[in-house]
């Protein structure tokens, strides 16, 4: 697997600029993004999100659909471009 910072990073990096920072001794980092006009998203991101790709595939589109919703525009745009085998169930 690739860096996962790297994954996040080149996810975000054209238009945010992208922080990290070691939040708990658990592993668990603070992600940042932020433009000219400030803090656009912080999200805390578990080590095991981080070292498991479906987790972090579904770290970075939930980011991006929050801002879709945020912005209020993309959003079945957005929805239509997740990987097909990106599946969630809820829990019963």
């Amino acid at each position: 697997m690739s860096n996962p910072f790297q994954v996040i990073a080149s996810a975000f990096e054209a238009d945010y600029r992208v922080n990290f920072r070691i939040e708990r001794m658990d592993g668990s980092v603070t992600l940042t993004l932020s433009d000219e006009s400030g803090v656009k998203v912080r999200r805390l991101i578990t080590k095991e999100q981080l070292h498991t790709p479906k987790k972090l595939d579904r770290v970075i589109d939930s980011i991006r659909l929050g801002m879709a919703i945020d912005n209020g525009r993309g959003v079945p745009e957005l929805l239509a471009s997740l990987s097909p085998y990106k599946t969630y169930s809820l829990p019963n």
